[in-house]
């Protein structure tokens, strides 16, 4: 259902949207740890900063990341164990879920150098 809910959604549908809130709030099973779909339609904030070619231009690339490795640094980030204000806020934002999320779609890209 959730992948469903994010298609329809990137095609505008409102209600779609409502189901997917209702999951996320609700912790249906159906949003798992490591949901690429959901991770990609996480991933807009990541990107501001963060090159989806992989390439490095002063931000560290994210891209090709081992999920286990993206989880534990954002949540360092999380628990301020890791110094970065910016990266704080923004892993602070993100549940548990999303983070496995954001690593599953992220871990699945390859750089494009």
């Amino acid at each position: 259902m959730t992948r469903e809910c994010v298609s329809a959604f990137k095609q505008g549908g409102v209600v779609a949207l409502a189901a997917l809130l209702g999951q996320l709030a609700s912790g249906d099973s159906a949003i798992a740890a490591g949901d690429r779909a959901l991770g990609e339609y996480l991933s807009s904030e990541c990107v501001t900063c963060h090159q989806l070619s992989g390439r490095y231009q002063g931000i560290p690339p994210i891209v090709g990341w081992p999920e286990q490795s993206f989880i534990e640094i954002m949540d360092e980030y999380r628990a301020k164990r890791r110094s970065n204000p910016v990266m704080q806020t923004i892993a602070g934002k993100f549940s548990t879920d999303e983070i496995a999320a954001l690593a599953a779609y992220f871990g699945s890209l390859k750089a494009k150098n």
